[in-house]
Order: C-alpha cells, then sequence, then structure tokens
C-alpha cells in the first residue's frame, strides 16, 4: 500500500516501543476521588451540582447555554464534596468539582440512539449530551464540527490514528482493541455529514493495524470506509498535514478542514461517539499513554476523567528516581508540570516522566540564519523571519511572515542550530496580536 506525506517536517525518535504492546488496563484514583475540571472544551461552564449534593456516574455537573460548548459530566457516583479552583493542564486554575465516589456504580446513561435511523439534530443533539469533544488534543467540541455551515459540502470524514508524538501509543491501542467502535463511529459522522467517502489515516509505524482495521469495515457492513497509509514524520496528525496526504487537497490560511470538504475526528473521540448512541455513555473516561524513561513500567490506562496523576503513584505508576520533568501530553506540543497532581481531562492523551537524559538543556545562542527552520516547518512559513520581526516589535511583518497561521508543533526549535525557543516567542507574539485586537475593538466601542 502506497504511502503519502506533506513537505516539511522532522523525525524524532518514536519512543513507540515502550509501550505499545501494552493492552489498555483500567485505573482508579488511590483516594477514590476525581477533581473535574468545569470547562473541557469550548465556552466556559457553569457547574450545575452544588457541595453536598449526591450525584451519579454519568449526571451532567456543568453545561453552557453556549453554542460552541460541551457539557462535563461526573465520571463517578457519590457525593459533591468541594468546588474551587484546582491547577489543571497548562499549570492555570479553574474551577473544578471534586467528587468521593461512594461505590454504588449508579448511573444516568441517555437511552441508546442509532445516529442511522434518526435525524441529523437528533445525532448532533446526542453528541452535545454526551459531552464529546476532540480527543487528540484540542477538545473542541465534537457537535460543532459535526454542523459545519450549509454552504460547506464535506466530501470525506477522516480518522486520524497517525498519533504522531513520540512516546503516545494510546490512539494505537484504541485501534487495536477498539476497531469495530472505531469504524462504527466514523460510519456515523458520515451520516451526520452526508460524507460519502471516510478514511482511517494511520502512519506506516502502524501498518500491522491493516488487517485489524479492514476487517472491522469488512464486517462492518458500512460502505466507503477505506484506509490511508501516510509516511512516519511528525507533525503528521496535525490538520492540514493530514488533509494534504490522505485527500491532496489544501486547507487555506485561515480555514478550517470543511474548507477543503473535509471533517477530522480522532480515533478516541470516534470510539466515543460509538459508546454515545450504543450505550447511552457520555465521555466520562479517557485512555491515557503514561510513559518517560522514569517509569518503571510505560502502559496505557483507562481511567475516569478528574483522576489526580498523583493519586495513581505509586499503586498504579511506579517512577524511578529522577523525574527531571513531567509532561502531559506529547514531548513536542504537551505542557510541562510542576507536579503530578493535575486531573486527567477529556484531551489528555498521555503523561510523560522524563529523566534528564531524555531532555534538551543546552542554552540559547544566535541565529545563524541556517533557514532550517523555514524546511522544517509542515505550514510552509518562515520562523527565523517571524522571531525578527517581534525582536523588532513588528507585528504586522510577523502576521506576513506566518504568524497567525503557526500550529505551534515545535518543528522549527527541533531543528534549531542555536536552540531558540522558536515556538514559546511566537506564543508570546500571538499574545501580543490578541492584545492588540482587543485594545482595538475596545477602542472602537468608545468611539
Amino acid at each position: 500500500m502506497r504511502t503519502y506525506t506533506f513537505k516539511g517536517g522532522i523525525y524524532p525518535a518514536e519512543k513507540k516501543e515502550l509501550s505499545n504492546s501494552c493492552k489498555m488496563e483500567k485505573a482508579f484514583p488511590s483516594t477514590k476521588t476525581v477533581v473535574i475540571p468545569v470547562t473541557q472544551g469550548g465556552a466556559a461552564n457553569k457547574p450545575l451540582v452544588s457541595v453536598g449534593d449526591v450525584v451519579s456516574k454519568g449526571q451532567i455537573i456543568a453545561d453552557s447555554d453556549a453554542f460552541i460548548s460541551a457539557p462535563v459530566h461526573a465520571s463517578v457516583s457519590g457525593k459533591v464534596t468541594k468546588i474551587e479552583p484546582r491547577i489543571v493542564t497548562g499549570n492555570t486554575e479553574q474551577p473544578c468539582i471534586v467528587i468521593e465516589d461512594d461505590g454504588t456504580e449508579k448511573t444516568a446513561y441517555m437511552e441508546p440512539l442509532d445516529p442511522f435511523k434518526c435525524s441529523k439534530e437528533e445525532a448532533i443533539a446526542r453528541i452535545r449530551n454526551a459531552g464529546i469533544c476532540g480527543m487528540g488534543g484540542a477538545s473542541f467540541p465534537t457537535h460543532v464540527k459535526l454542523n459545519p455551515p450549509a454552504d460547506k459540502k464535506i466530501d470525506f470524514v477522516l480518522a486520524n490514528g497517525a498519533e504522531c508524538e513520540p512516546y503516545l501509543t494510546i490512539d494505537e491501542r484504541i485501534m487495536q482493541e477498539n476497531a469495530e467502535s472505531v469504524v462504527y463511529g466514523l460510519a456515523a459522522c458520515m451520516k451526520i455529514t452526508n460524507a460519502p467517502k471516510g478514511i482511517i489515516v494511520i502512519e506506516d509505524n502502524k501498518k500491522y493495524l491493516v488487517e485489524t482495521l479492514e476487517k472491522a469495515v469488512a464486517e462492518s457492513g458500512f460502505s466507503g470506509i477505506t484506509l490511508c497509509i501516510v509516511k512516519t514524520k511528525y507533525p503528521q496528525g496535525g490538520e492540514k498535514m493530514l488533509v494534504k496526504a490522505a485527500v491532496k487537497r489544501e486547507i487555506p490560511a485561515g480555514k478550517l478542514p470543511a474548507d477543503a470538504g473535509c471533517i477530522i475526528q480522532n480515533v478516541g473521540t470516534l470510539a466515543a461517539i460509538a459508546d454515545a448512541f450504543r450505550l447511552g455513555k457520555p465521555l466520562i473516561e479517557r485512555g491515557l499513554t503514561i510513559s518517560g524513561g522514569q517509569c518503571e513500567q510505560p502502559k496505557n490506562l483507562l481511567v475516569p476523567v478528574g483522576t489526580l496523576v498523583g493519586d495513581l503513584i505509586p499503586e498504579v505508576i511506579q517512577l524511578k528516581p529522577g523525574v527531571c520533568k513531567i509532561i502531559s501530553g506529547g514531548p513536542m506540543m504537551g505542557d510541562s508540570m510542576m507536579t503530578a497532581n493535575f486531573p486527567v481531562q477529556k484531551n489528555t492523551s498521555a503523561v510523560l516522566f522524563l529523566g534528564k537524559d531524555e531532555l534538551n538543556l543546552q542554552q540559547e545562542d544566535v541565529c545563524i540564519s541556517c533557514g532550517r527552520c523555514i524546511n522544517a516547518c509542515p505550514c510552509r512559513l518562515a520562523p527565523v523571519m517571524m522571531i525578527r520581526s517581534l525582536k523588532a516589535d513588528n507585528l504586522d511583518e510577523a502576521v506576513k511572515y506566518g504568524l497567525s497561521d503557526c500550529i505551534e508543533c515545535g518543528s522549527c526549535a527541533y531543528v534549531c542550530h542555536g536552540q531558540i525557543k522558536l515556538v514559546q516567542r511566537i506564543r508570546i507574539g500571538k499574545q501580543q496580536l490578541k492584545a492588540r485586537a482587543a485594545a482595538q475593538k475596545a477602542q472602537g466601542g468608545n468611539n
């Protein structure tokens, strides 16, 4: 089977062998308590419960009236003990609902719903009510993605199984262990968007999954679903790169996949969609990879949303001495965390415990104008010119060189001879751009 790819990108050490043979295993926090962030995708939610309330697993505990939002559900049955700010991924404080499990396993799931017989409106409402959002990292509400403007004709639904970040293998395990659910979720999305074709996209380091996935497609009876093998390269799983490799289309600058006739869903999201329809189960569990050189035994876990990572240590996660860095997500785009006492959220794909030999601890040097960052950029931007423009306080010129279109994948920083913190500087530039736009809007409102 031919492989496809995009221009640019990098080839970091994969580190998949640490955990890709580890089956998903269920785990539960040692404290029997979960800390559930009130907002996990889209507009800010408000709590719908109070301290002292007894809730059931699957019950909505926070929601918003905004269209671009996703409700949050109790991931265990028990009593609400606190509603307070806690540190979450990104090292920011966010309102969280703390629930102590009572061991009853009482559920408040929805009734099953057939996505192939119900209306589009009913199907989209089910996905929203299940609180499903992108599980590949962005956490964008899925029901919004599946309801593009009427003038956007969707030709393809792409199941993103590329999983290009080093160390991460949870998507690989989902496709291995729950291929049938992935295919069902993909077919449901095709039905909702009226897309004639669905494509499961995997990198060629997962070719062994072809037989499993093709068997699941054949046994499903759904038509229009095929597989596409893309080259193992980072960031192959990015939306622009995936669309370019799989269907040879370009997502226009500043636009979305729907503008190229595509909808992209992570394979974990598709499995969650299948559960929402067939079981009436909201998104209350999260599969994630636990890996890194300081893990005694890397593994793939399935835990309740809101599980504090620290509450899995040492009963489930055993660590070697010398942990130098904890990352929520992958090493390229994840967030470095101060401690392990942060909750697993709907978009937490991994937690990595890294040692000194896995980190780049070199100090920044000067730019030597080598142009490697330009060659590596998968979006064909000019990072070096962006940085120079930002250093000169010229935001407009930085935008001209692609500031707004940067996906912050880190490919440029990875190849930089000077070890310049390109991504961090670009993020600061985006913050300055956002602040300027807000100031201009405020000034316009005062005139």
